[in-house]
């Protein structure tokens, strides 16, 4: 193991750290370092997190394991309960996702992640890779460093291997727990760390750091087409962050490709698959001028709206959701975080409701609708087409009734039977977060 200079030098301009603690042999040598640069540092602040899986009969030990450990060791320590449901894409990647989903919950602004991947595990990232049919981004395997939404994550023992680790962890007397399932060689990961890799160090001792530079190789590689294609993925990318279609159809497949991917990573996704993005070019871009195509990307939706397309989350249906309004008219809390419908003078301005007219905000109509300022009626797709809405708008968009009659699409138009007939009128907002 290098001195503790290395991992101080790899530190610099980072003096607020959010440690990721399993309490595993990786993370306790991690942490130790980190304590024992704090006795050097003192302005070092470090607090430590470990999230309780649920996955073994073992999890509320290794909890306790860890809470004492860092009670010795003079540690804050967050702990994080998180529910793993590996049904959509298998329990290593669920488990992966769900730990991460805490750290981004717990990080504060300019604090910075570590974390304790090592040689051995990058390795095991390439070869994973390869199953997938993984191009370049995924062969890159593990970065040193890279940003975590407006964090920074950082592993600064991807140069050591777990042997090195565990001479340093034996030479410090420091104590870590096992998990029983490494053994298990049903996971992929556990399927190589066990069988595979063994066997290839054996005939091979430096694989490992060759491999580590084959992903260090397809690194810069990626980062330089990051570099060439960012000018053009801004000129495509429209303000709300969709992406134009038609400057990608003279492209040359590869160059319309990288695009694609690099689109979809800007947007916070994950390096799609050569067949998604192929999907994404034939199913949603290229499919019939009058569809509403989508194709489902993990929680998050590919969807095209007049020649862009758009990244989306996936929302639980609203057409069922009717909520009261009533007097004093409070402003009132629309679910899904799609803000409040208020009283203000700057909204629309509406009849007001009479006593048997109970006010209700809804997000679904169907039907045909005479609007003010327009002659005779239409149906109510053809208004959402007519006001620009996008189809996933549409049932997102809040719809002010008055009994059974819509009265409103908040902010899009208002019915014949919201027009002002008398001198009781009152203005509407609907207010976005």
């Amino acid at each position: 193991m290098p001195p503790l200079s290395s991992l101080d030098a790899q530190l610099a301009g980072h003096s607020r750290l959010l440690v990721a603690y399993s309490g595993g042999l990786d993370s306790t040598v991690l942490l130790y370092q980190l304590v024992q640069l704090r006795s050097i540092h003192p302005d070092l602040q470090l607090r430590a997190i470990h999230i309780h899986h649920g996955l073994s009969p073992f999890a509320d030990s290794w909890l306790q394991h860890c809470q004492q450990q860092c009670t010795e060791w003079q540690l804050p320590l967050l702990i994080e309960h998180v529910e793993v449901d590996g049904r959509e894409q298998g329990i290593e990647a669920a488990a992966r996702s769900a730990r991460y989903g805490a750290f981004r919950r717990h990080l504060q602004p300019g604090e910075t992640l570590l974390t304790a991947q090592h040689l051995d595990d990058q390795c095991e990232t390439l070869l994973l890779a390869l199953k997938r049919g993984s191009g370049p981004a995924g062969l890159a395997a593990m970065p040193a460093h890279l940003m975590l939404g407006e964090n920074l994550l950082l592993r600064p023992l991807l140069t050591q291997t777990r042997k090195q680790l565990e001479l340093w962890a034996q030479q410090y007397q420091l104590r870590w727990i096992e998990d029983e399932s490494n053994q298990d060689v049903r996971y992929d990961r556990n399927f190589l760390r066990q069988q595979v890799l063994p066997l290839l160090n054996q005939r091979w001792p430096h694989f490992a750091q060759a491999s580590a530079r084959s992903a260090a190789l397809c690194g810069e590689q990626e980062q330089l087409l990051d570099e060439l294609l960012a000018e053009s993925l801004a000129a495509l990318t429209q303000a709300d962050g969709s992406l134009l279609i038609a400057p990608l159809q003279p492209l040359s497949e590869a160059r319309r490709y990288a695009l694609l991917r690099r689109w979809i990573g800007a947007q916070g996704g994950q390096m799609p698959s050569r067949d998604a993005v192929q999907r994404i070019w034939h199913e949603v871009i290229n499919s019939r001028e009058d569809a509403s195509p989508c194709l489902q990307l993990g929680n998050h939706q590919i969807r095209r709206y007049r020649q862009a397309i758009y990244w989306l989350p996936q929302y639980p249906s609203l057409r069922e959701c009717v909520i009261p309004w009533q007097s004093p008219w409070q402003p009132l809390l629309l679910p899904q975080q799609l803000g409040t419908v208020c009283i203000d003078p700057q909204g629309s301005e509406l009849r007001q409701p009479r006593a048997d007219e109970p006010v209700t905000i809804r997000f679904c109509a169907q039907g045909d609708f005479h609007i003010v300022g327009r002659a005779g009626s239409r149906a109510i797709k053809k208004l959402w087409q007519e006001f620009a809405v996008p189809v996933w708008q549409r049932e997102r968009t809040p719809l002010l009734f008055y009994g059974e009659q819509l009265i409103a699409a908040l902010g899009v138009f208002v019915t014949h039977e919201g027009r002002i007939t008398d001198n009781k009128s009152w203005r509407i907002s609907w207010l976005t977060q």
